[in-house]
């Protein structure tokens, strides 16, 4: 998530700083700026940046469509928004033959259903996206098409080429709009604790991943994550998925101050771990992808054992124990992270709460030592990956506390 930085960089640049918190008039000086925050959003980008849809069908909502109107051997096809549960007995009733046909004529839908097979996913994801490459690549030729919608579509052309190389597992994918993806690293099926990352604001597919600066993006967070685990804990099965498949705010704007999107992305969320295999999930958010896990949080099942939040603006709570989880809650910022300068309120519904990494929110709150930046936090040789790792495949032993909060251990599997 990038943005913040306007808020923060101008005004500590120019000598306008709060009080320290409990200090007299600390309360009056953050409402004061949280109001000035609010008054800049709304004078540069206004309610207007708050995206309205125009309710033509997308992609998938047309293969939703042709679903609802499926069958497979004489019978009716299942609810998407069944319990994964559910799913999962459909899909062990079919024949391999049965499976595979539907992953080929509703590639869209099999492979976002929680419940069915991993691998049977992974194949529909990529019929999926070869049918979204051909498209976008006659989009590239196009005449009728704007130099820049020429552009976009290159651009989308390239990141469906790289997602269907051999070695990619997509476990959910839309190209509706600006498009959502999951991919996942390590063996899903066998492992036994799973990790998924939750990035910020600016993250579609096209932002999936990123040659120049890949520890910023989401594909690059999950594979740094999951190399970590297999190193440090080679002997724990584990998986780690990057999970872009909600809806993020673009830019600086009424969209990344707001939650109506930390809202959506919360319920997909939550319907995304329902239907994980492996015994312990643990959550690791970044920035906006912070809010959406503290909404989340109340309705994830038991096994998710740990949410951890980086660079956070707030999780929509005053504290941890509001959350409405039993999960550990843990939290990291770097000394170098702009988002420290954010106000940590909310005001006319804009904001997202309390500063997460201060003592008065109860977070166990993280060693970030190394870590440059508000996006580093999973650079290789960081203290916050390490821990990231460590708290990912249960050696909360070796975790590295902040400074300020020595006693964040203490913890058993």
């Amino acid at each position: 998530m990038t943005s913040f930085s306007a808020f923060s960089n101008p005004l500590s640049g120019h000598g306008i700083g709060l009080p320290p918190a409990g200090s007299p008039g600390a309360n009056f000086w953050r409402g004061a700026l949280a109001l000035m925050v609010v008054l800049v959003l709304l004078a540069t980008t206004g309610w207007t940046a708050i995206r309205e849809h125009d309710g033509t069908p997308g992609p998938y909502a047309a293969a939703l469509l042709a679903w609802e109107k499926g069958s497979i051997a004489g019978r009716q096809l299942p609810d998407p928004d069944a319990a994964p549960t559910s799913l999962n007995r459909f899909f062990r009733s079919l024949s391999t033959a049965q499976k595979d046909r539907l992953a080929d004529r509703y590639p869209l839908v099999v492979g976002n259903l929680g419940g069915a097979p991993v691998k049977l996913r992974y194949q529909a994801n990529r019929n999926a996206l070869a049918k979204s490459r051909d498209v976008e690549r006659e989009r590239v030729s196009d005449v009728r098409l704007t130099d820049q919608g020429r552009l976009t579509a290159k651009r989308r052309l390239h990141r469906f080429e790289s997602l269907l190389r051999p070695e990619r597992r997509v476990i959910a994918f839309d190209p509706t709009g600006s498009g959502r993806a999951a991919e996942v690293f390590g063996d899903l099926e066998r492992a036994r604790r799973v990790s998924v990352v939750v990035p910020g604001v600016d993250t579609d597919l096209l932002s999936f991943e990123k040659s120049g600066e890949p520890y910023s993006a989401p594909a690059g967070m999950a594979r740094a994550l999951q190399e970590r685990q297999r190193t440090a804990a080679p002997h724990v099965p584990t998986a780690t998925i990057a999970w872009a498949d909600y809806t993020a705010p673009t830019g600086l704007g009424v969209e990344a101050a707001s939650g109506h999107l930390a809202e959506d992305g919360a319920e997909r969320l939550d319907r995304f771990v329902d239907g994980l295999p492996g015994s312990r999930v643990a959550l690791f958010c970044h920035s906006y992808g912070s809010v959406v896990c503290g909404e989340a949080a109340g309705d994830l099942p038991p096994r998710v054992t740990d949410i951890t939040a980086s660079g956070s603006p707030g999780m929509r709570v005053d504290h941890a124990g509001e959350l409405g989880t039993r999960a550990r809650v843990w939290a990291v910022r770097d000394k170098d992270d702009w988002i420290a300068d954010v106000p940590h309120m909310e005001v006319g519904g804009l904001g997202h709460g309390a500063d997460p990494v201060a003592p008065s929110f109860g977070a166990r709150r993280l060693s970030a030592a190394d870590a440059v930046g508000h996006t580093g936090y999973y650079v290789p040789g960081t203290d916050s990956l390490d821990n990231f790792a460590d708290i990912a495949t249960g050696s909360y032993e070796a975790v590295s506390c902040a400074t300020s909060d020595p006693g964040c251990l203490g913890v058993t599997a």
